[in-house]
């Protein structure tokens, strides 16, 4: 029998949980086990549905990935930051303003978070198509891995929860999968994140924010957790709480997309990143994620022919069916994402911005 050798990674060491005591979000827990069986998937598909109602997040365990697999993972998403060099990381540089696209380095201090302090978070971005645009060489012999990966994440994960949402909006099985096609050219990628400690005066003047509060602009975000808190959730009472840690779970997140669709039905969820708690702020964070988004063509309207949404109601961004595309919305989002000025709202604690019509609110 021959045994794959993989390339050798420096490994990352996990830090332990905070032993802070947080307010954590309290949220479902999805099976995938259990669509091993007709009852287990009707049973996935009610929790599912819950899930998107009450919060638009769950976390998903038994997805078929080992911990193992996940600690590899983790250990490869630090390579293009420690092993990649300062010139080498230019020249992969991302081109976010010019094209719209989120391909390549997003380096620190892009974004704007608020009193003149940027980001201090890495990012790294690649396709599910590896081959589309080259990478640094560190990583050139770890992109059959990520490959894997991004495609474990579309069709094992993403793909099943696509088709337990249709149950409940009255569509052929196949309605949400058909708009999230693997081999489709797109900007569904893997992304690697790495949050870097801020100075006490930055933290001062953002009141600890590191990322405002938005909203992701695909449809479903993957995250894998990690134990170091700082993701929050804002409740449907407008309340901020804690995403917790568990062991090799994703953790499943509702975007934009999946409201424009469902006209309103299921919400997009609010979240965003804080400062981790005292035991916890000497640590770099780090970040694996699998952003999905519909196919470039797919139009931001509602799939008016659920029976289920002409029962209840559609709440229409756009007058017409004449409304932007998955593509035309992604490219226009990325460019300004972080770039723009933002105007306050009567709200309090949200400022917002208009991207090609589409009304697009942070919360601080």
């Amino acid at each position: 029998m021959t045994f794959l050798t993989l390339p050798s990674v420096p490994h990352y060491d996990v830090a332990p949980p905070t032993k802070a005591t947080l307010e954590y979000a309290d949220f479902a827990v999805i099976d995938m086990s259990k669509a091993d069986t007709e009852e287990g998937r009707a049973a996935l598909a009610i929790e599912v549905r819950d899930a998107l109602f009450s919060h638009g997040f769950f976390y998903v365990v038994n997805h078929e990935y080992s911990q193992a697999q996940t600690a590899r993972m983790f250990d490869i998403a630090d390579v293009p930051f420690s092993a990649v060099d300062d010139s080498e990381q230019q020249f992969y540089a991302g081109t976010m303003q010019q094209t719209g696209s989120s391909q390549g380095y997003k380096f620190r201090k892009y974004w704007h978070i608020g009193a003149g302090v940027r980001d201090q978070i890495e990012i790294y971005s690649i396709s599910r198509d590896a081959t589309k645009r080259g990478h640094p060489e560190a990583l050139r012999p770890l992109l059959q891995e990520i490959q894997e990966f991004a495609k474990h994440n579309h069709l094992n994960v993403l793909h099943p929860l696509m088709r337990h949402t249709y149950i409940f909006l009255e569509l052929p099985e196949d309605t949400l999968v058909n708009i999230h096609n693997y081999d489709a050219v797109d900007e569904t990628t893997v992304r690697f994140l790495k949050y870097h400690p801020r100075t006490e005066e930055e933290e001062i003047k953002t009141k600890n924010v590191w990322l405002k509060g938005h909203t992701d602009f695909g449809s479903l975000t993957i995250l894998w957790s990690q134990p170091i808190a700082a993701l929050q959730i804002q409740t449907r009472e407008g309340e901020w709480r804690w995403i917790r840690h568990l062991e090799n779970a994703l953790v499943v997140s509702a975007g934009d997309l999946i409201e424009f669709l469902t006209g309103g039905y299921y919400k997009a969820t609010v979240h965003r990143v804080v400062q981790p708690p005292e035991d916890r702020r000497n640590y770099t964070r780090r970040g694996v994620f699998y952003f999905a988004l519909p196919n470039d063509h797919v139009k931001l309207v509602p799939m008016a022919e659920s029976s289920v949404l002409q029962r209840v109601g559609i709440q229409r961004r756009w007058e017409t069916d004449e409304g932007l595309t998955m593509g035309q919305s992604r490219k226009s989002r990325t460019s300004v994402y972080g770039q723009s000025e933002l105007k306050s709202r009567k709200e309090k604690g949200v400022e917002e911005e208009i991207i090609n019509g589409i009304v697009v609110k942070h919360y601080n």
